[in-house]
């Protein structure tokens, strides 16, 4: 993970979300029979093994090119999904980050925001990219049939600023405040 100046452009690179991995660890946790059907049914993981296959080529054409890598930053989409993804792809690096909800790829019609948002789908990450590096990105992709979406920006003022239509901001906040501190190692 490098430094990430001002400007630079959030990726999600892999496939769309889906209305799954919505209870996370806590749904797995639950004893058995005490859980609801949706909620089981949106728990439920479903893997893409071509879509991680193009995702990983993508990555691996990306770091291939040395010092002319594309890649600053890079996260895996684990727990809590997009939501837990970006904000500590950029609080790494001391910033902050503004995001467009519409950007993101969506492979169900319907998805609520917060669906959108903290889904848990398989094989995807999440990078941050120097704007003059988008066409190479770009290059990369359509060759390896990966699709990404640009889903925001990088920024100075160390907030996690999520928009969605009509210029709402439902997430408009400090970034220590959903990290905390965690120690750091030196």
């Amino acid at each position: 993970k490098g430094a990430l100046p001002a400007g630079c452009l959030l990726i999600q690179l892999g496939g769309p979300g889906m209305r799954i991995g919505l209870g996370g660890g806590a749904a797995s946790s639950m004893a058995a029979g005490h859980n609801a059907a949706d909620l089981d049914f949106d728990s439920v993981q479903r893997g893409n093994p071509e879509m991680q296959r193009r995702a990983q080529e993508v990555i691996d054409r990306c770091w291939q090119l040395g010092e002319a890598n594309p890649i600053l930053s890079i996260h895996d989409v684990g727990a809590g999904g997009l939501s837990n993804a970006l904000p500590e792809l950029v609080h790494g690096a001391q910033r902050g980050a503004h995001f467009e909800l519409a950007a993101i790829p969506v492979g169900e019609p319907g998805m609520s925001p917060a669906e959108i948002w903290c889904n848990e789908s398989q094989e995807r990450y999440v990078l941050a990219i120097a704007p003059e590096s988008l066409a190479t990105f770009d290059w990369i992709c359509r060759r390896e049939r990966a699709p990404y979406a640009v889903v925001g920006r990088v920024s100075e003022d160390e907030r996690l600023v999520l928009a969605v239509a009509a210029g709402a901001h439902p997430v408009d906040m400090p970034l220590e405040v959903l990290l905390g501190k965690p120690p750091r190692m030196h």
